[in-house]
């Protein structure tokens, strides 16, 4: 059996596997993901297949230093409804300028796991997730904002689906799992035939 180890320090991704009882490790991918987006966008990628690549570059690239271990990358990317891909917000003000651009509309999130070994992808699971943000008031905007920034500056689209963020939304579809950023069930079928949690 092969140590599963995580390629990223995500609080969200972290408490997923821990609740699910998978044993693994978790460490940080050193990968340039600003500067990978820029080149796949400037190729004409989606945000589906943004989600895949950068997903795919940590699983490979922490292997390459792991040759025995399955490591598993992770990435999400949310698209507006014009399909444009959202960025994590740099500033509250940015946040909120996001936020309002979301609100009333039906916005698409890919949630991307590529498992890797010895530098080479074993394993690939994309999922897509369809949220529609209810019409808030400004009121409300400032109160979430007071709440939950900074915390949300590194997620994507603004919000937090495990906290406060719940309230921004009417409607969901999709799994709740690739919403908080890892298609769990996916995952936990392969390692089930991997062996690395009991069949």
């Amino acid at each position: 059996m092969s140590d599963l180890v995580l390629a990223s320090r995500s609080p969200a991704r972290i408490a997923l596997l821990e609740a699910a009882g998978v044993p693994f490790r978790a460490e940080a991918a050193d990968v340039d993901e600003e500067g990978m987006k820029e080149a796949l966008l400037a190729e004409g990628a989606d945000a589906r297949a943004i989600a895949d690549a950068l997903a795919e570059l940590k699983a490979v690239k922490l292997s390459r230093c792991l040759p025995g271990a399955l490591v598993l990358g992770c990435d999400s990317t949310v698209a507006a409804p014009d399909g444009a891909l959202v960025s994590k917000a740099g500033s509250r003000e940015e946040a909120a300028t996001q936020l309002r651009a979301l609100s009333g509309a039906t916005h698409r999130l890919h949630s991307a796991a590529v498992v890797a070994q010895a530098g080479v992808p074993v394993w690939r699971h994309l999922d897509t997730a369809g949220l529609t943000m209810r019409a808030f008031t400004d009121a409300f905007l400032a109160g979430y904002l007071d709440r939950e920034w900074p915390a949300i500056g590194g997620c994507v689209g603004g919000y937090r689906l495990e906290g406060m963020g719940v309230q921004l939304f009417s409607r969901i579809e999709g799994s709740h799992f690739t919403i908080l950023g890892l298609p769990l069930l996916p995952l936990l079928d392969w390692l089930r035939e991997r062996g690395v949690v009991p069949k």
